[in-house]
């Protein structure tokens, strides 16, 4: 058991550098074009994170599953925000 956990912890401090070396590389020109398509991403996670806070007794996974349906749900919805202001940027008025 705590052999699993140790290589979990191991899997994840190795994917926060590797995104953060992914996310700094990226020109701020791009940075907008990406972000509405990781929105995709996101909405996959959100639906994953409903399927865990289904209807079941209140657990740890119930809990982290409605606190990760809270940030999705954020993330989601500002990213479609961020999305439509910079294509209001190319409107013709």
């Amino acid at each position: 058991m705590e052999q699993n956990l140790i290589f979990l912890l191991y899997v994840f401090v190795l994917a926060m550098f590797a995104g953060y070396e992914v996310i700094t590389k990226v020109p701020p020109m791009l940075h907008t074009p990406l972000m509405s398509g990781a929105n995709a991403i996101s909405g996959v996670s959100l639906i994953g994170a409903l399927i865990v806070t289904g209807p079941q007794a209140a657990t740890l996974s119930v809990w982290l599953g409605m606190f990760a349906v809270i940030l999705g749900t954020i993330n989601v919805v500002g990213g479609f925000m961020v999305t439509d202001r910079m294509l209001a940027m190319f409107r013709k008025e």
